[in-house]
This record gives C-alpha cells, structure tokens and sequence, in this order.
C-alpha cells in the first residue's frame, strides 16, 4: 500500500470534512494458506496477508458523533452517534466500523467519536476476509488517535466481539489476527486457543513457485446460516465426545471418537473434518520448516477434499479451479476461506503459472461461469499507519 494511495485517501477525507485527516491506516485481507474453519474449534490455523487493504484516513471526535464514508458505498457520510450503537440494529456496511467502536466501548475503552472515510482493494465476497481488514483498520486507528496501547492479539479479539455480536456472523479469531499480525515474507502458525503465533517463513518466489488466488466472483455471506449450522454442528460434536473443543480430540483417537458419534453422520463428518485438518495444519509447518516446500502441494488438496466431501461447503466453480489446476499440473490447490463461493489457492511452479491461469480461464468459459479473477498472492505486512 503505497503512500500515494494513502494521499488519495487523505485528500478525499479532506473534501468530505473540510480539514486534513490525523492519519492513514492499512490493514490487508488475507489468504488461508491451510486450517479451515478450525479457528472457532480452538485449533490451528496458517494464514498470511495480502497487498490487498482496507485503507482508513481519520480524526477524532469529542462530541460524541461517529461519521463513516466509503469510496465503495455511493452516498454522503453516514452519521451516528457512539452512544446510541446497538448490535443488531445495522444492516449496512456501517456495521462493520461501528461496531468495532461499540466494542472498544464494551471493552472500556472511552470513544467520544471520530471521522471515518474507507477504501478498500480487498475484494469483497471472495473469501479473503475484507471485513475483518474494515474491522482491524479502524481499530488500529482508534487505538492510535485515542491512545488505547492494544496489543494486536487484543486488537483482534475486539474485533470478532464487533463482527459476532454487532454485525450478528459468527466467525473466529483468524481473520482478525491474520490482518493485524501477519508479517510480510512470512504465514503464521497462529493457536486460535491461546493465539500464540509462530511466524513461518514463506517465499514462494525464492524457490521458483508461485501461489495463485482465483476468485470464482461466486459472492458468500459469514452471517448467513449455513455457516452457523456448521459452526453448532462441531460444538454438538464437542459436547458428545466429552471435550471443550474439537482441538481436544487427538488425530490417533479420531476413529474411536467417530464410533463414539454412532449414527450422528453429519456430526461425525464436521469432526472428521476438524481433526484432521489440525493435523495437516501441523504438517504444512513441519514440511516448510524443513524446506520440503514443493510437498505442501499434496496436503492442500487432501484439504480440499475433505472441505468438499466432510464440511460440504465447496461449489462447482470451486471444485473446477482445483480439478482444472490438478489437471495442468499445479503441485497442489484448495479452496480457502468461509466456502460457498469465493476463492481457491493454487501452488504452481513460476513457468506453469500462465498455463494453469489460461486452462481455469477456458474451463469457467466452457462451463458457462463467470470469468474468474486469478492474480498472485504475495506474504505481506499486517496492519499499519501509512501516514
């Protein structure tokens, strides 16, 4: 995120409110290298972020008022005032800021108001989590301009409390801490338990590979119920086998404990998926910290797999990325994020890459899809001021 494009944001700040915005900040979306949906399970997660950012110019308040403007949304500023947020009671992108203020204030934290104005080149719906890159910059401003001293952990948890109960989606601590605390050049082996992190060092490029992301453009939507009914699914199961969390159920035990689950088929399916998916999280860092980079590539599509087959939230248009990319000899591909649509992962040697990208391209166009966006993801830095 250069600082032209954070002067871009200042300056339309400016022409809003009639005075220069106290600062820039940035916050990127992110990439799930590996660890789906094990985040909510205590487990293990490896995301990186992206160049990818939700960009935030913003002053502080003191009368108690709260406006927010997007370069994404036509319209005025939307006004609000702090003390009147509620969760539940926005519908409208707004939510997603406001309710990281009404957080912060939960939390303790006295906010008497701020001018807010956004833009962001997180693609939106593509599973690369452009609403906890909203949630994070905000935060990180708020944290500056009133003096906070949140830790980027801390930050995080803020910010899923603001996504789960005042936007009303379910969703756990990885997005939030990937965009806060990611670095750049690195993945990070974060334990959604204790969020400790490890950060992994991860360049593709160094070694003649390459990761690609292919968003479908099939949009999805956290708050919505299939996400949830996966979600209770796994704390049913949690609550069958006697554990506080599915991380709890070792991998070595996972056929005793599915025998356990008898007939409770869609239970036993969500379990499956998250043992063993903490599992391959475990492996991917195994096999990067010992420089196997290139058989990575096999452990995504195992993930894939049980994405598709166990969570049952994979799509045509996903499988097809994977299955095409397979085909034209990709070393591994996965879709990644909340599923239903969005995006998949695509580990390619660097010569393959405009092979691979033209044989998916021809395949959506055969199957009648809409075009697919591929662009490359490259480990980048997490949240920041920029000016």
């Amino acid at each position: 995120m250069g600082e032209a494009v954070a002067r871009t944001v200042g300056e339309r700040f400016r022409e809003l409110y009639g005075a220069e915005p106290q600062g820039v900040w940035a916050a990127p979306g992110r990439v799930n290298l590996i660890g789906e949906h094990t985040d909510y399970n205590d487990g293990f997660v490896m995301p990186f972020a992206l160049p990818h950012t939700a960009v935030a110019a913003v002053s502080r308040r003191d009368d108690g008022v709260l406006r927010l403007h997007s370069a994404d949304v036509p319209g005025d500023p939307v006004e609000l005032r702090v003390a009147d947020l509620d969760p539940g009671s926005d519908k409208s992108w707004t939510a997603y800021p406001s309710g990281v203020v009404w957080a912060l204030r939960e939390a303790g934290h006295e906010l008497t108001g701020a001018d807010v104005h956004l833009a962001s080149t997180v693609p939106s719906g593509a599973g690369l989590s452009s609403s906890a890159a909203l949630e994070v910059v905000i935060a990180l401003a708020l944290d500056d301009l009133y003096a906070l001293g949140l830790s980027g952990p801390r930050l995080a948890r803020i910010c899923q409390r603001a996504e789960n109960v005042y936007v009303g989606a379910p969703v756990g601590i990885m997005d939030q801490t990937a965009s806060a605390c990611c670095e750049a050049g690195h993945a990070l082996f974060l334990d959604t338990r204790d969020l400790s992190q490890q950060q992994i060092p991860f360049d593709l490029a160094a070694e003649g590979m390459r990761l690609l992301v292919v968003d479908t453009q099939v949009k999805h939507s956290h708050s919505e119920g299939e996400y949830g009914k996966r979600r209770a699914g796994c704390e049913r199961g949690a609550e069958l086998l006697g554990v506080d969390a599915l991380r709890d159920v070792p991998y070595a035990h996972l056929d005793e404990a599915l025998e356990r689950l008898g007939d409770e088929e869609e239970v036993r399916r969500l379990v499956r998926h998250v043992v063993t998916e903490d599992e391959r999280v475990e492996r991917v860092v195994s096999l990067l910290e010992s420089g196997d980079t290139r058989a990575i590539g096999a452990v995504l599509v195992e993930g894939h797999a049980s994405l598709r087959d166990d969570f049952r939230i994979s799509c045509p248009e996903l499988d097809l990325v994977v299955d095409t990319a397979l085909a034209s000899g990709a070393l591994g591909a996965r879709m990644t994020g909340g599923g239903f649509g969005g995006s998949a992962i695509v580990l390619t040697e660097a010569t393959d890459v405009d092979a691979i990208t033209k044989a998916v391209e021809e395949a959506f166009a055969a199957a009648g899809f809409t075009a697919p966006r591929v662009f490359e993801a490259v480990p980048s830095a997490g949240a920041r001021r920029v000016l």
